[in-house]
C-alpha cells in the first residue's frame, strides 16, 4: 500500500492508453510507453506512487502544468515546453495513483550517448539552448516556475521529419541504457546524425516534477547534484537564476560531452565538499558574504574562503579547460566562456537571466 502500481504490458489505463513498455522507474513515479488507442498516437504516462504525500506532489505538478498550458495560448514561447495532455486518477492494488499523460520523446542525454567525448555539434548547441532558454524566460516571467531540474534527461527531442522518426524506434528504452543507437539503411551511422538531419530536431523542457512557484519553494534541496547551483549547495535561499546555472552546466556538457562539474565523494569529504571545492577551482574563491551567509556554513568552511575537509585545490580556469584539455581554438573559447561565464555567476541576483543569456552575441551567431 502507498507503492508503486503494478503496471504490466497491455494493460490499459482509462479504457483508451494500452501500456507497451516501461520507459523508467524513479522514486516517486513509473514512466509507460503507450498507445492512444482513440489517436493512434504514442504517448508517455507516468503512474505516481499512490502514497499521500506523492498525490499532493502530483497536485502540484498538475497546477504547475496547467498553468503552462494556459500561458501557452498568449505566449508562443510556451511552446518550448512539453504540454500535459491528459491527467486521471486510478485505483490499483495499492491504492489510488494519479497518471499525468505527455507527449512522447527520445531525451537529449539519449542523444549525447551517440557523440561520445567530442559533445554536439556547436550550431545544434546553439539552436537548443536558444530554445531551452526560450522555455525557462516562458517558465519564470509568464508562468513565475522554477523548473529547478534542468538537465539532459529532461529535455526531450521532438520533430515532425524523418531524422527523428529514425531515433524513436530505438529510443523507448533509452532510460536503462542511456544511448540511443542511430540506424541508417547502411547500418550504422558512425552513431551520429548528419547535421543538416540534427539541426531539424527541436528541443523541449519536460519534467516539471520538482518544479516550483517562485513565490512558494516546496523544497530547500532540488536539482541533480552535477547542475546544482552553488545557493542551493550552501542552503540558501533560491530562485529562478538556480535554472541559469543549471543551463550553464547544460551548455558546456552539450558543446564538450564532458559535465561541468562532476562529483564524488571521498574518504574524508562527501559529495557535496567536493561538489563546492570543484567549483571554488573553476570560478574562484566564493564571496564571504555569500560563503558565511547561511547559519549552518561551517558545515563546509572553517574560516572564510577556507574548505574545512579538503585543504589542497588545483586552480583552473574555464578558458584552460576548453583549450587544453578540449582543444578549443581561442576564437572558440573566447565567445564561448563569455556567454557561460555570466550564467555561473555566484550571486544570483547579479547573474544573467534567460533573456539576457538570449541576446548573447555567441548565441546568435
Amino acid at each position: 500500500t502507498g507503492g508503486h502500481h503494478p503496471a504490466r504490458e497491455g494493460e490499459v489505463f482509462n479504457t483508451r492508453y494500452q501500456a507497451l513498455c516501461k520507459l523508467g522507474c524513479g522514486a516517486f513515479a513509473t514512466v509507460w510507453l503507450c498507445q492512444d488507442m482513440r489517436r493512434k498516437k504514442h504517448v508517455a504516462v507516468k503512474v505516481l506512487k499512490s502514497r499521500e504525500s506523492f498525490a499532493e506532489a502530483a497536485q502540484d505538478e498538475v497546477a504547475l502544468l496547467r498553468c503552462v498550458s494556459i500561458m501557452k495560448k498568449k505566449d508562443r514561447a510556451g511552446e518550448n515546453i512539453v504540454c500535459l495532455l491528459d491527467d486521471f486518477r486510478m485505483i490499483g492494488e495499492n491504492g489510488f495513483h494519479i497518471l499525468l499523460l505527455r507527449a512522447l520523446g527520445p531525451s537529449l542525454r539519449c542523444l549525447m550517448g551517440n557523440y561520445a567525448a567530442r559533445g554536439l555539434p556547436l550550431p545544434f548547441v546553439k539552436k537548443s539552448l536558444q530554445q531551452v532558454l526560450a522555455g525557462l524566460h516562458f517558465l519564470h516571467e509568464r508562468c513565475r516556475i522554477i523548473h529547478a531540474d534542468i538537465k539532459p534527461e529532461n529535455v526531450l527531442l521532438y520533430g515532425r521529419g524523418k531524422s527523428l522518426q529514425r531515433l524513436l524506434p530505438d529510443a523507448f528504452d533509452c532510460g536503462q541504457r542511456t544511448e540511443l543507437r542511430l540506424k541508417g539503411p547502411g547500418g550504422e551511422l558512425g552513431n551520429r546524425l548528419e547535421e543538416s538531419d540534427l539541426m531539424s530536431i527541436e528541443v523541449k523542457i519536460a519534467d516539471l516534477g520538482s518544479a516550483c512557484w517562485t513565490y512558494k519553494p516546496f523544497s530547500k534541496e532540488i536539482q541533480t547534484q552535477p547542475y546544482r547551483a552553488v545557493e542551493v549547495l550552501l542552503g540558501l535561499d533560491y530562485g529562478t537564476p538556480a535554472d541559469i546555472w543549471s543551463t550553464g552546466c547544460l551548455a558546456f556538457e552539450m558543446a564538450t560531452g564532458e559535465r561541468l562539474f562532476d562529483p564524488q565523494p571521498g574518504k574524508y569529504f562527501s559529495r557535496d565538499d567536493d561538489h563546492v571545492a570543484r567549483i571554488i577551482e573553476l570560478l574562484g574563491r566564493i564571496p564571504p558574504q555569500i560563503a558565511l551567509s547561511w547559519k549552518k556554513s561551517t558545515k563546509f568552511f572553517s574560516r572564510p574562503g577556507a574548505l574545512l575537509r579538503i585543504s589542497r585545490l588545483s586552480p583552473r580556469s574555464l578558458h584552460s579547460v576548453l583549450a587544453d584539455r578540449h582543444q578549443w581554438t581561442k576564437d572558440e573559447v573566447t565567445p564561448f566562456t563569455a556567454f557561460l561565464l555570466p550564467a555561473l555567476q555566484y550571486a544570483p541576483h547579479r547573474r544573467a537571466t534567460a533573456a539576457q543569456c538570449l541576446q548573447h552575441a555567441w548565441l546568435g551567431a
